[in-house]
């Protein structure tokens, strides 16, 4: 049971409230009692016992921050360029890319050459005035394979001057060309200055369905450069290289950076369209030494909006039972269903707390992180066994079918919001759900959004199987719990590398099956559409299970239907009985009047009281839910390694590193840097210190590609040995302290072998 809220706590200071916070926590925590079967009510399973979203314009925010009733606020800089209190702390992601555009060929900006020197030139004469950073690349030091692309940004950045064409642009750019000194012209103007922010970019291109987060390449600058690139010959001329990269059509890293260094290459030959700087998003934090929030952990492009945020993110006065205020600019306009919507801001941020994805974006760089989903291994495999599961029907192939991939993935199983323990069933339902509604066609079993953000595990999968459901105990000195850990085989068309196979179609949805089949129950029968854009098309309301009275008492309707005829999906006939259906019905009833919506999920937080201005997130108190206090603070407070000398002994290369570490006093820490010397790994480790390298030859080719661990005394060691041929190259280097890859140090150094 979750300590009672004071009477208008929303008018408190935050310091009286964790005063409050504090006495209660101590009086519930005297009263815990165990009872039997582990049917407990009251765990802290993440740090705030309840997160309350306001949803105030960047002024009010502003406001709220000054007077300590606001720890953070997602997705811009309320103060403007102005005074911030001086217990604000800042989150940097990248927000977007500055461009230029050249509508028409023709005059004298007819020829590459002549495009490219003028995109150059106008990124430096607009720099910062513009608020963006110069850096004519679309790969910036926000993504992960930025050391692969740093030789050739620098390129870019040292062409010669060349003429300034006269530009179009809007908003905050149009004012700064003018005081700049750059020509403009409306419809005579020879290129168009616009910003492309990050989420418009991924808008189309992002795949978040069940549970599962994709494409594989998310967060990587290659991907991000194709996505910009608007012109049809640019994008001819790498669609080759896209299609190899994205199709596994490389075998090692050398040439799967190769491809990725070429296709940005093409995408930015002709400069018909060329980035000239990023934006950065700056978000605050209250840092204050009583009322603020510490141990965050923000995404190096979602920023403040990502799930990594509310998983480690505590306050300081009781981390373990206060109220942790996060404003978002609102109103919320996107409905509330965890299928295509929460779409915009609010939306991420509530359901960042109440969903819980499969696998996590890692903060700090491109990859997936475990969550619900524990990837075991990756194998190369002839095929799927005959007694896997199809995904459409959930039965059995009946004879081996053809797969080149095996992941074997351990599922954290929970109760659900409702109290239904989560099985076998809610585990292989998505894979029907989405065979059914992403398949090619247009009538009522169909989405265009889900077709599109499923595209690529349906095109990949196979066949998934459940080898085992094992007990797993966690020993807490007093007791003991008891969790069900299925074991499950994913097997995949083509041979994949690792790091991208884990992250097609995982088993788990924080959505379990009878949420899911109630939601498409009122989408069959028209009474709402999952997607906006295919609630547009039909002329039916976008499916909301909270917000919206109407459909509300609709679904309660149905879900009073299905329990009388205890319902159960034509593919989940076999692993649940009717009564079991039945009681999974009656158990979502009893919620959705307790509670007032239909989102019960899985997740770390549930959805509670909603008004206009704002939404409580309770934490969910149950001892079934296996991601307890502490489990992501390995990701707050990145830290960097610097190169700082390089010496070659043969044909190795041994780097002398400095890293830094923390120096925590009381609530306060400050960054030290030291020189490396190894150390054992430790719970909050990620992973040891990496240098990321790559060889190239004179002519910017990629010759060899690779990471290093190997140390030898207190040096890291790459061993070129039998890499390199004879010639001049240069060697780029990178380190990564405890997985982190955002803003690099970037060492180049000559390197040459023979004659």
């Amino acid at each position: 049971m979750a300590p009672a809220k004071p009477a208008r706590e929303t008018h408190w200071p935050l310091g009286s409230m964790k005063i409050v916070a504090t006495l209660l926590a101590v009086l519930l925590f005297s009263a815990l009692v165990v009872s039997a079967g582990h049917e407990l009510t009251f765990y802290p399973s993440y740090y705030p016992q309840e997160v309350t979203v306001r949803f105030v314009t960047p002024a009010t925010a502003a406001a709220l921050l000054r007077k300590n009733a606001l720890h953070a606020y997602v997705g811009a800089d309320p103060f403007a360029g102005g005074a911030a209190p001086a217990e604000t702390r800042w989150v940097d992601s990248l927000r977007g890319w500055v461009v230029l555009t050249f509508p028409r060929a023709g005059g004298a900006f007819a020829e590459p050459e002549a495009r490219c020197a003028a995109a150059a030139q106008l990124a430096r004469t607009l720099g910062e005035r513009a608020g963006f950073v110069a850096h004519a690349y679309p790969v910036t030091p926000y993504h992960e394979d930025y050391v692969l692309h740093a030789d050739l940004a620098q390129k870019v950045r040292d062409r010669g001057p060349g003429r300034l064409p006269r530009v179009r642009a809007s908003g905050a750019l149009a004012k700064v060309v003018g005081v700049a000194g750059v020509a403009t012209g409306g419809a005579g103007a020879e290129a168009v200055v616009e910003e492309v922010e990050l989420s418009s970019l991924l808008a189309g291109a992002e795949a978040t369905v069940n549970g599962w987060t994709g494409p594989p390449w998310l967060k990587e600058g290659w991907f991000h450069a194709w996505l910009l690139q608007s012109s049809p010959a640019a994008r001819k001329a790498a669609e080759d290289m896209f299609r190899r990269r994205t199709d596994g059509g490389w075998q090692t890293a050398t040439e799967r950076v190769s491809l990725e260094r070429r296709l940005v290459r093409a995408l930015s030959a002709g400069c018909e369209r060329v980035v000239l700087g990023y934006t950065v998003r700056r978000e605050p934090l209250n840092n204050a030494y009583n009322e603020g929030v510490e141990n965050v952990a923000a995404d190096s492009q979602a920023g403040l909006a990502s799930p990594i945020f509310v998983r480690t993110a505590k306050l300081k006065d009781f981390p373990w039972n206060g109220w942790l205020h996060v404003g978002v600019p609102g109103p919320p306009r996107a409905a509330w269903n965890p299928i295509a919507g929460f779409t915009d801001v609010p939306g991420e941020v509530v359901w960042a707390a109440i969903g819980d994805p499969a696998l996590l974006l890692d903060p700090d760089n491109a990859r997936f992180i475990p969550n619900r989903a524990r990837p075991v291994s990756v194998s190369e495999v002839a095929e799927a066994p005959a007694d896997a599961l199809v995904p459409a029907t959930l039965r059995p192939a009946g004879a081996p079918q053809p797969a080149r991939t095996k992941i074997v993935h351990r599922v954290l199983l929970s109760k659900s919001h409702d109290g239904t323990r989560m099985g076998v069933a809610d585990v292989v339902y998505p894979y029907a759900f989405v065979a059914r509604w992403g398949g090619a066609g247009a009538g009522r079993e169909h989405d265009a959004e889900i077709e599109r953000a499923s595209a690529l595990p349906r095109r990949l999968l196979v066949a998934v199987r459940v080898t085992a459901v094992n007990k797993e105990v966690k020993d807490l000195g007093d007791m003991q719990l008891l969790y069900d850990v299925p074991e499950v085989e994913v097997y995949l068309k083509p041979v994949l590398d690792a790091r991208t196979a884990v992250s097609i179609a995982p088993p788990w949805s924080p959505v379990p099956w009878h949420v899911l089949a109630l939601m498409e129950q009122a989408v069959a029968r028209g009474l709402g559409a999952f997607s906006e854009r295919e609630a547009q098309r039909r002329g039916a309301p976008w499916l909301d299970l909270a917000r919206d009275a109407r459909q509300r008492e609709a679904l309660t309707s149905l879900a009073a239907e299905l329990e009388r005829k205890a319902w159960v999906p034509e593919p989940l006939r076999g692993l649940v009985t009717a009564e079991q259906a039945r009681a999974r019905w009656a158990a979502l009833r009893a919620f959705a009047h307790a509670h007032g919506h239909f989102l019960a999920t899985a997740g770390p937080y549930m959805l509670g009281k909603r008004t206009s201005e704002s939404v409580t997130l309770p934490v969910f108190r149950d001892f079934t839910y296996a991601l307890g206090v502490g489990s992501f603070d390995q990701y707050p407070i990145p830290l960097h390694a610097y190169v700082r000398a390089v010496d070659r002994s043969g044909e190795r290369l041994e780097i002398q590193a400095d890293v830094e570490s923390i120096e925590k006093a009381g609530r306060s820490y400050k960054i030290v840097r030291d020189s490396f010397r190894p150390q054992p790994p430790t719970e909050k480790t990620r992973e040891p210190l990496t240098v990321h390298w790559l060889v190239v030859d004179a002519a910017d080719e990629v010759v060899a590609a690779g990471t290093s661990r190997d140390v030898l005394g207190s040096r890291l060691v790459v061993d070129l040995a039998g890499r390199v041929k004879p010639g001049a190259h240069r060697v780029v280097l990178a380190l990564a302290l405890n997985g982190n890859l955002v803003k690099p140090e970037v060492k180049v150094v000559s390197y040459r072998v023979g004659e």
